[in-house]
C-alpha cells in the first residue's frame, strides 16, 4: 500500500455499537490467513497515554464476496501475529 497520498483510515464498530477510527499500519499473511495492523487515530482531547491506544490487529475474512475484519480467535494467535508485525515494523526502521 502506497503512502503517496497519506495514511489510510477506516472506521470500525465494536459489538456495543461504539465507533473507532483506525489508521492502517501494515498487512501480512500467516498460515494462509491475512492480517492487518492499525493504530487508533488520534483525536483531539484523547489521552495519548491510554493503554488501549496500542496496535490493533484484525484478520481479514471473505464472506459472501464481502471483505470483513474480525478479531483474532485466541491469545496464541494474537501473540504470534503481534510478534510478526513487530518484526516487520522494526526491521523497516533498521534499513
Amino acid at each position: 500500500m502506497s503512502e503517496d497520498f497519506g495514511p489510510t483510515f477506516i472506521t470500525v464498530t465494536d459489538d456495543e455499537g461504539k465507533e473507532f477510527v483506525l489508521e492502517f499500519v501494515d498487512a501480512l499473511e500467516h498460515n494462509g490467513q491475512l492480517y492487518q495492523a492499525f493504530f487508533p487515530a488520534e483525536t483531539e482531547g484523547e489521552n495519548e497515554d491510554d493503554p488501549d491506544n496500542g496496535l490493533v490487529i484484525l484478520k481479514v475474512l471473505q464472506e459472501d464476496g464481502e471483505t470483513l475484519l474480525s478479531t483474532l480467535d485466541s491469545e496464541e494467535e494474537e501473540e504470534a501475529v503481534y510478534e510478526l508485525f513487530m518484526e516487520n515494523l522494526f526491521s523497516d526502521e533498521e534499513e
